[in-house]
């Protein structure tokens, strides 16, 4: 498997928070529009803290996946047990997680380099390894 290049992951997400201080509702109005069944997960959620919540793990999640790995993988394959339990597909989580880089790469505009995609890319491979539980070695 190719070598993620963290460093792009890092950058594309401090420029996201520089044009968007909560992008929670772009990730979820996203999300919602092209998988509105999802939005029915959320009917308690009236003010958007779950949703925040989950887009703040997701992005820590992120962060510690590209660099020491301490956390992220165990949280990751815990929240897939824990929200099959619930009824959400395992592939939802590849669907979150691509929302998210969608994202971010509209809201950068033309700030979002083909270095970015070329990571991101990778990055969404490996997550997806960790949540369909193969081998990202």
């Amino acid at each position: 498997m190719k070598p993620l290049n963290s460093q792009h992951i890092i950058e594309s997400l401090e420029l996201a928070a520089l044009a968007c201080e909560d992008p929670t509702s772009l990730v979820y109005q996203r999300l919602f529009l092209t998988n509105p069944e999802l939005e029915d997960l959320f009917l308690m959620d009236r003010n958007d803290e779950a949703k925040g919540h989950m887009l703040f793990e997701v992005i820590e999640a992120i962060i510690d996946f590209v660099g020491p790995k301490y956390t992220s993988e165990g949280l990751i394959v815990t929240e897939v047990i824990n929200h099959r339990q619930i009824g959400v597909p395992i592939e939802v989580f590849d669907t979150f997680f691509t929302t998210v880089r969608d994202t971010f790469r509209e809201m950068l505009g033309n700030k979002w380099t083909s270095e970015f995609d070329e990571a991101w890319a990778q990055l969404l491979l490996e997550l997806s390894h960790v949540v369909h539980g193969k081998s990202t070695d």
